[in-house]
């Protein structure tokens, strides 16, 4: 399908596509006259990658987990080879594994979030008790000119 078409299908734009592409997320299929072409399993990519942009993972944590998955063999994408378990363990080579590389990400992601909300709050905090007294004062005395000029 063109890249109209499969923008509609994954709810995004073609030039939202188009960006994901640039940035690794997708390699579309080109046509012989050089036209993007999509199967339905690239909607459902481009499906997923939007919902975890949604949740709050950027582009290079997308981008990752891309990466990660497209480099597993394709008999190991859907399950383990037969009598191998699955597990949250890194592999012989220190890497993390498959099951533990979506967790690092997500728990990078809500670290970074948790600092953001901490300082945010601080410097709402301390904006507040800086400016709360004037502006309090600043508004008792708008009333008091007020009342003044209707009395």
């Amino acid at each position: 399908m063109r890249i109209g078409d499969a923008a509609a299908a994954a709810g995004l734009t073609p030039r939202a596509l188009r960006y994901y592409e640039q940035r690794g997320l997708l390699t579309a299929r080109r046509t012989s006259s050089g036209h993007r072409d999509y199967t339905a399993e690239d909607v459902r990519h481009l499906r997923a990658v939007r919902e975890l942009l949604t949740a709050g993972l950027t582009i290079e944590d997308v981008r990752a987990l891309v990466a990660a998955i497209e480099a597993l063999p394709a008999n190991r994408q859907d399950r383990p080879a037969p009598g191998e378990p699955r597990t949250d363990r890194s592999r012989a080579d220190g890497e993390p594994g498959l099951c533990t590389l979506p967790n690092m990400i997500v728990r990078r992601r809500l670290a970074y979030l948790d600092e953001r909300i901490e300082r945010l709050t601080e410097l709402r905090d301390g904006l507040a008790q800086r400016v709360g007294g004037p502006l309090r004062d600043l508004g008792r005395d708008l009333n008091s000119t007020r009342t003044q000029a209707a009395g």
